[in-house]
């Protein structure tokens, strides 16, 4: 794939990166169709799989995608088979392009109630602004946007805001370390952060150690996922130094979330 070298081999942190997001779905799903069995048992529901800097359909050496790891959780699963909504999205449309072929030779992918949409937008202010303005069913959103670009505090919370939405985060604290002291890219930082958060950052940042600043930059943006009313924010540091999840699991509804 011809400029996109990233996924021409399967690094150790891909695959185990969609190892991770894959059983987390798939545990995921279990618990909200539970949950929707004994509070809506008549209603027609349904479940979401969001990702929106997805990537092609396999790596350069065949290895499989988190999208196809995913989607083959589901043709496995009768009951998730009939409820599961899958939007896929990647910028390149060569990605979005071996995406979409690599769907269509899934074996049992006719057997998804809801076909997979494969999308190539550029993700910012029009994505937000449409999730903020939609009430979703439960979804998993997982954000891999390797940098920062698109990632915002706002996109975040566009997902968050319904009932049974959670969120998983892959944080490149490297690239976001640099990118808080990089005037040209201080519009993103500030998106990400909020901009009185970033500026204070900035600040604290300058006489810190390598391990202080890591610690300090992600603590900063769980606690702005705090402050917007995220109450259950758990950060994982990757096993690959340079990646830093952050699951960001839905804030506490009572019943009230629209079987």
């Amino acid at each position: 794939m011809k400029g996109n070298s990233f996924f021409d081999e399967s690094r150790d942190q891909s695959r185990v990166k969609a190892a991770i997001v894959a059983k987390y779905f798939n545990a995921w799903a279990q618990v909200i169709m539970r949950a929707q069995a004994y509070l809506c048992p008549k209603a027609e529901n349904r479940i979401a799989y969001i990702d929106l800097f997805a990537g092609p359909g396999r790596y350069g050496d065949g290895t499989k995608s988190t999208p196809i790891l995913v989607l083959e959780k589901a043709i496995q699963h009768p009951d998730m088979r009939q409820r599961l909504v899958t939007i896929f999205n990647d910028k390149n449309p060569a990605n979005a392009n071996s995406l979409q072929q690599a769907i269509d030779q899934l074996p049992g992918i006719e057997t998804l109630k809801f076909k997979p949409q494969v999308n190539t937008h550029e993700v910012g202010e029009k994505i937000v602004t449409m999730f903020e303005q939609m009430r979703l069913v439960p979804t998993l959103f997982f954000v891999d946007p390797w940098g920062y670009k698109g990632l915002s505090l706002r996109l975040i919370n566009s997902v968050l805001k319904d009932w049974g939405c959670d969120c998983i985060v892959f944080f490149n604290y490297n690239r976001i370390n640099m990118g808080l002291t990089n005037a040209a890219v201080t519009e993103h930082m500030n998106a990400l952060f909020g901009a009185q958060r970033a500026d204070a950052l900035r600040q604290r940042l300058e006489p810190m150690s390598t391990s202080a600043r890591e610690l300090l930059v992600v603590e900063t943006l769980c606690q702005a996922l705090r402050d917007l009313g995220q109450r259950y924010v758990l950060h994982r540091k990757g096993t690959f130094g340079d990646k830093v999840q952050v699951t960001f699991p839905s804030r506490e509804k009572r019943i009230k979330h629209g079987c």
